[in-house]
Formats: C-alpha cells, sequence, structure tokens
C-alpha cells in the first residue's frame, strides 16, 4: 500500500509519501510545498492542487491522508487551512483517490504513542520508523506521519466490533436509524 499524506499549510505545506510492505514501512518521498509570501491565496491553492495531482501521478498512491486542521486563536487562519484541506481532497478526487483524515493529536499518538507530543518527537520518531537520516522540515515529517498513522491504521482495520462504513452500522443497528 502506498499513502501520500499531507499538512496542509497556507504558506508550506508538507507531504510524505509511505510503502507500507506487509511489515517494512519506507518512505517514498517527502518535503514541503513552498508557497511564495504575497502570493494571493487563491494562487496558492491552485499551486498546491497542482503539486498534489504531479505527486499522485508520479507515486500513484493507493489513499491519500491529510490531518485535519483545529481551531487556534485565529479564525481567519483557520479558514484558510480548511481551504487547503478541501483543495487536497479536491485533487485526490480529481484522481480517483479514497481520502482520509485525521487529527493532530491522533497522527501524533500512533507514531509517538503520545497524542501530545511535540514537532520534533515526531520528526526524532519518523527518522527512527522509517530508518532515516534526514526528515525534512518539520511540515515534512509532519506528512510523513500522517501517512504512517493511515497506513498502519489501513493495516490494522477498525476497532474490534466497529462497522467498517455507515452501512454496515445500518445492518448491525436497525433499531437506531429512522
Amino acid at each position: 500500500m502506498i499513502v501520500l499524506g499531507i499538512d496542509p499549510g497556507t504558506r508550506t505545506a508538507g507531504f510524505g509519501v509511505v510503502e507500507l510492505d506487509g511489515r517494512t514501512e519506507r518512505a517514498l518521498d517527502f518535503g514541503t510545498i513552498d508557497l511564495p509570501d504575497g502570493q494571493d491565496h487563491t494562487l496558492r491553492l491552485r499551486t498546491i492542487y497542482d503539486r498534489i495531482v504531479e505527486l499522485a501521478d508520479r507515486h500513484l498512491p493507493d489513499e491519500v491522508a491529510i490531518e485535519v486542521p483545529f481551531l487556534g486563536q485565529n479564525v481567519q487562519s483557520l479558514r484558510k487551512l480548511v481551504r487547503v484541506e478541501a483543495t487536497v481532497m479536491l485533487a485526490a478526487m480529481h484522481r480517483e483517490l479514497p481520502v482520509a483524515q485525521y487529527a493532530p493529536a491522533e497522527v501524533k499518538k500512533a507514531v509517538t504513542g503520545k497524542g501530545r507530543a511535540a514537532k520534533e518527537q515526531v520528526a526524532f520518531m519518523v527518522r527512527a520508523i522509517l530508518k532515516l537520516e534526514d526528515s525534512g522540515a518539520l511540515d515534512a515529517s509532519d506528512a510523513l506521519a500522517v501517512a504512517l498513522c493511515h497506513a498502519r491504521r489501513a493495516q490494522s482495520g477498525p476497532a474490534a466490533g466497529a462497522p467498517k462504513d455507515w452501512a454496515a452500522f445500518i445492518k448491525a443497528n436497525p433499531g437506531r436509524v429512522r
């Protein structure tokens, strides 16, 4: 399985491509999509879209995983990050790739064992897991962590007893749906 992981950003977006082959995890590519200061936000979105499509065409991932933005101090920043997230999803759908979304704490926990790990701890663990001397900028190592999180979840499957989709949930819980 090949997963394209994305850490969305409005100035720098990280990407990481991870291949999971049985128990072996390896990085195929990683880096950042750097967006020029002063460039119109819509043009930045176009650049992100084009790069995601290019990465999908180059690596032929099976799935795309993206870290979902969370509300910080600035609502305007969150609005821009949500647009970046939507742009990544649209680019993935353009290539008919399924998209999974993960909260930052879930990604950190999957890689470090702690949901509140610092970015530097995530980078350290990504380097150790993937046997890399360097995992690039923190945005790139975060994207690799997103890809690892998804690849591991896909390999282990849903939690025991959890339905795999809405159809399975409805079938298992006919009295809860009207």
